[in-house]
């Protein structure tokens, strides 16, 4: 595979929260890990517990690691509503500040899922990204509320955003129905976000979408997407799992274990190498012409109407 390479095994020791590099000196490789599972509804210390043990798995092998949408409290439709408000914190909170601790002990980067966000009176579906010395570097809130479940308890963000000047590049942080949105993904494109991570809970009705969109996504703008969802099943809602890592291709290069409706597969890790030097450009380059032979001065010519 061209863009990506899945890797199993240990890799040498390297030096905390470095890409490997190249002989120049300059980074050409890193690894991410992607940590697949179902959060217990409302349980914040089960599921600390369970994220704390897959980033510690993950981080023997892998430059960046990302955890799942709702990994904190769930995403039970039947108690969504109670368990946002009891696992709900402010950013600098304890729970964010354990995963910081990890991360700076691991020497790696952590995009930390999505946790209910305390902002005052209001709640925020935020992912955060943590650098490799444990500090939060910038946050994403989820801008687009998917169903009255997340419309009731949520408060949407206000913005698209991406993270410039990282080990890895520009990258783009989506979360879930954010990225069913294709002005999302060429919007990051155009403000340099070769790679875009989206922590998810996409539920099973909603497969096709993530078939056939997120390909179309990486393809149209020669990007790189790592989708992390959970993968189990609750009492009225399962989520299917099958988090994967899509080259610019918009070629599915490593996924994750499905769920079956009614059934909770055990937690599921993916580890990936992916370019993100010199080597990423030239491997970039086929699949920039969607983006870079667009004509946007072209005008709409609109005729009509036209007899039955």
């Amino acid at each position: 595979m061209t863009s990506a390479e899945a890797v199993s095994g240990r890799r040498p020791a390297r030096r905390p929260g470095a890409p490997r590099r190249a002989a120049d000196g300059a980074s050409d490789r890193a690894v991410v890990g992607v940590a697949q599972w179902l959060a217990a509804a409302g349980d914040k210390a089960q599921n600390l517990e369970t994220a704390l043990g897959l980033i510690d798995e993950l981080s023997a092998d892998c430059d960046l690691i990302v955890l799942p949408e709702y990994w904190s409290c769930g995403y039970d439709p039947e108690t969504f509503a109670e368990d946002v408000a009891r696992c709900a914190e402010p950013l600098d909170g304890p729970l964010l500040g354990r995963l910081c601790r990890l991360a700076r002990e691991r020497g790696i980067h952590l995009v930390a899922g999505t946790v209910p966000e305390r902002d005052g009176d209001l709640c925020f579906n935020t992912a955060a990204l943590i650098d490799s010395g444990g500090a939060i570097v910038g946050r994403h809130r989820k801008a687009h509320m998917y169903g009255p479940l997340e419309q009731s308890s949520i408060t949407p963000g206000d913005a698209i955003t991406v993270f410039e000047g990282t080990p890895f590049g520009t990258i783009g942080l989506s979360i879930c129905f954010d990225g069913d949105f294709p002005e999302v993904a060429r919007t990051m494109r155009e403000r340099g976000a070769r790679l875009v991570v989206q922590p998810s809970a996409y539920d099973h009705p909603a497969e096709r979408w993530w078939d056939l969109l997120y390909p179309a996504h990486a393809l149209t703008n020669g990007q790189c997407w790592v989708l992390v969802n959970q993968a189990g099943s609750h009492r009225s809602m399962s989520l299917f799992g099958r988090s994967q890592v899509i080259s610019p291709q918009g070629e599915v290069i490593a996924e994750a274990v499905r769920a079956a409706p009614g059934m909770t597969p055990p937690p599921d890790t993916l580890v990936v190498e992916l370019p993100i030097g010199v080597d990423r450009d030239v491997d970039l380059a086929e699949s920039d012409i969607l983006f870079t032979q667009r004509r946007l001065d072209l005008a709409v010519e609109t005729f009509g109407p036209v007899r039955a």
